[in-house]
């Protein structure tokens, strides 16, 4: 089985789906307590390095001579993120990070690697940062080739974009895996999970719908679950749920009453994105902070549970989350959709090793 190790991890996404498609992951490395406690939990044969990518070793964590097909991870991204004009600069110490990532490869010389990022990765500093880490890669003798993907071309229930460089040593010209015709909607992703109120923080649940009446995709997310797992939705003010009550699918916070919103100071400086309620027959919108955004369930006047926002990142009924909500939410939002790193490892894999 080839070999990969995942560095700044998060809770797992890129590991999950590079299991999938039948990768062994030797080590990862995440400097988040709550996120290295997620990824313990759900790969309990993979040891985690909780520490400061900086001061970690990649030798000290191999076996002699061991041969590492891929490395595979994405670099802190508030530096480059379009959505963080303030922090969006070469002097931003996150961006020194993705350095962490070349010194690894750099180190352990893999066949592969696979450099995953927010969409704005592309335009950071006018393209000039995208074309120096390519040129750094080039120059360790990998060709290289760089793509935006959205998530729901690989069967993610969830309009998300992501950069990914993917480079090997082995004089391949990779191409991306083809996109799917079929798109995964909302109500086809969530619609079987239990009702819920707002506030509610149920760990263990009835599914709302029997197995042998839920979608495709349903059934591939319960896998071996029999019950629905972290029913948990954060608690908003009364305030806010009466606003919840004015906006339909795929409206957003235009369609709340301006006697609702008097506690803003102008309105019209509201992101588009905020009080946004989900359409139950298309993918969802992306699902990053869903908790500040104030994400409506599409039928439901509340925000989304863990359960399903975890969904509609594709990540299985089994995959349990650890940490205060505040920061598994955070962890759901940031996190590579499983699905897509399957197809992306799935096509590398075609390549053989």
């Amino acid at each position: 089985m080839p070999i990969g190790v995942d560095i700044f991890s998060g809770a797992g996404g890129l590991s999950l789906g590079a299991e999938m498609a039948g990768f062994e992951i030797r080590f990862a490395v995440e400097h988040d307590a709550s996120a290295a406690a997620t990824y313990r939990h759900n790969h309990p044969n993979t040891p985690v390095i909780e520490e400061d990518i900086r001061k970690v070793q990649p030798l000290d964590y191999l076996n002699p001579n061991e041969h590492v097909s891929i490395v595979f991870g994405g670099p802190p991204c508030q530096g480059f993120s379009l959505s963080n004009t303030m922090t969006r600069n070469l002097g931003n110490p996150n961006n020194s990070l993705f350095q962490e990532f070349l010194r690894f490869v750099q180190i352990i010389q893999p066949d592969w690697f696979v450099f995953e990022n927010v969409e704005g990765f592309m335009r950071f500093e006018e393209g000039r940062v995208k074309k120096h880490v390519e040129q750094c890669f080039m120059d360790m003798g990998y060709n290289v080739s760089s793509k935006i993907l959205w998530a729901s071309d690989y069967g993610v229930p969830q309009h998300r974009n992501r950069f990914f460089m993917i480079g090997n040593r082995l004089g391949i010209n990779f191409e991306f895996p083809q996109k799917n015709e079929k798109k995964i909607s909302v109500e086809e992703a969530i619609g079987d999970l239990p009702s819920l109120i707002n506030g509610q923080q149920d760990e263990v649940l009835a599914y709302r719908t029997p197995a042998n009446e839920v979608s495709e995709y349903a059934q591939l997310m319960r896998q071996n679950s029999e019950q629905s797992l972290q029913n948990y939705v954060s608690r908003n003010a009364d305030y806010v749920i009466e606003r919840y009550r004015y906006i339909g699918q795929g409206q957003n916070w235009q369609a709340i009453p301006d006697t609702l919103m008097q506690n803003y100071k102008n309105k019209n400086n509201c992101h588009s994105g905020i009080y946004r309620r989900l359409k139950a027959n298309e993918p969802s919108i992306v699902i990053s902070n869903y908790r500040k955004n104030m994400l409506i369930h599409p039928f439901q006047d509340r925000g989304l549970s863990v359960r399903e926002a975890a969904r509609l990142q594709s990540f299985p009924d089994t995959f349990i989350f650890k940490g205060s909500l505040m920061h598994i939410q955070q962890q759901i939002g940031n996190a590579v959709p499983p699905l897509l790193a399957k197809a992306v490892f799935e096509k590398i894999l075609e390549y053989g090793e």
